[in-house]
C-alpha cells in the first residue's frame, strides 16, 4: 500500500494549465529529488496556490508526496500543496549551467528511439533527449478557440486547493494555437526525423507576452525566440507521455544552456547527499 512520505524535490517545468472538474485548473509539474529520480507531481493547480507557495524552475521544495492511485507511470505522484515549503535553493547557470547539467545528464538519452526503448522496457516516461537540428516550429490554430461551456464551468467553480487570494486571478486563457517541433536526432541507423507537441507552460506565456506585446505581429518575436534563438543553444527537451496514452510522447519542457562550454569548472558535485 502506498504511503504519503516528504521528499525534496528540485522543480525542472510545469505544463500549461488545463481545466478541471475537482481542482477549476491543473498543470502538471516535472521534477527530480535528491537522489536524481524523476517525480511527475499532477494534479497541481498552481496559479491557485498562495503566492508562498509558488515555486520557480530550478528551485529546490520540500512536500508530502503519495504514488498516484489512478496512474501506472512509475514516476507518478500525487503532492499534497498544503505541505509546500521553499528551501530557498535554486541551482543557477553559473560555469555554463554546470550545475543543472549534472541532474540532467543522468536523464540525458542519446536519441528519442531510444527514450521510447527504455519506456517499453522498464515503463519509465519522463527523459531528456537532445535534439541534433530544429527543422521547424509548426503554429497550428486549435479547432475551438474558445473554451467549451463545459470548461468555462469549471473554470468559474471554487477549486479545492484555492488561496485566499485565488478568485482575484484572472481566468486562464485558452491558447488559440498548438505548437510543434518538427527535429532531427542522431539514431544509431542514421538520423531519425521527428515531431512533437510543446507543452511547456513557458511556450504558452511566451505567446501571450508577444501577443500583448506585437499584437498580430507576435509571430515574428514568437520564432525568433523558440526557432532562431534556440537554435543557438544547447536545447534540450524534457519529454514526458500523456496518461491515456503511454506511448504518446509531448515536449513538457525546454532546457537552453549556452553551446560554449566554459573553462572554469567547479568541483564535482554528487547527487543524493
Amino acid at each position: 500500500m502506498a504511503r504519503t512520505h516528504t521528499e525534496d524535490l528540485l522543480i525542472l517545468t510545469k505544463t500549461y494549465p488545463a481545466p478541471s472538474t475537482k481542482y477549476r485548473e491543473v498543470t502538471c509539474v516535472a521534477a527530480l529529488n535528491r537522489s536524481g529520480v524523476m517525480r511527475r507531481l499532477f494534479p497541481l493547480p498552481f496559479r491557485l496556490l498562495a503566492g508562498q507557495h509558488q515555486f520557480k524552475k530550478w528551485e529546490w521544495i520540500r512536500a508530502n508526496i503519495i504514488r498516484a492511485k489512478s496512474d501506472q507511470r512509475p514516476e507518478s505522484y500525487k503532492i499534497d500543496v498544503d505541505t509546500i515549503v521553499r528551501l530557498g535553493e535554486r541551482i543557477g547557470t553559473q560555469y555554463n549551467w554546470a550545475e543543472r547539467r549534472q541532474w540532467i545528464e543522468p536523464q540525458l538519452m542519446s536519441n528519442f528511439l531510444a527514450l521510447e526503448q527504455r519506456r517499453q522496457a522498464t515503463g519509465e516516461t519522463l527523459g531528456f533527449v537532445r535534439p541534433s537540428r530544429l527543422l521547424a516550429l509548426e503554429i497550428v490554430p486549435v479547432k475551438e478557440a474558445d473554451w467549451t461551456e463545459e470548461d468555462k464551468n469549471k473554470l468559474l467553480q471554487e477549486g479545492l486547493f484555492d488561496s485566499t487570494d485565488a478568485k482575484s486571478r484572472p481566468p486562464l486563457r485558452k491558447l488559440p494555437y498548438d505548437f510543434y517541433y518538427r527535429y532531427e536526432c542522431a539514431g544509431p541507423d542514421g538520423v531519425e526525423r521527428w515531431r512533437h507537441k510543446l507543452t511547456d507552460w513557458e511556450v504558452g506565456a511566451l505567446y501571450w507576452n508577444c501577443f500583448r506585446t506585437y499584437g498580430r505581429q507576435w509571430e515574428k518575436a514568437f520564432r525568433q525566440r523558440l526557432e532562431t534563438e534556440f537554435a543557438q543553444k544547447d536545447l534540450m527537451f524534457l519529454m514526458g507521455t500523456m496518461h491515456r496514452f503511454p506511448d504518446q510522447w509531448l515536449i513538457v519542457g525546454l532546457v537552453y544552456p549556452p553551446k560554449a562550454a566554459s573553462v572554469n569548472k567547479p568541483p564535482q558535485l554528487q547527487l543524493g547527499l
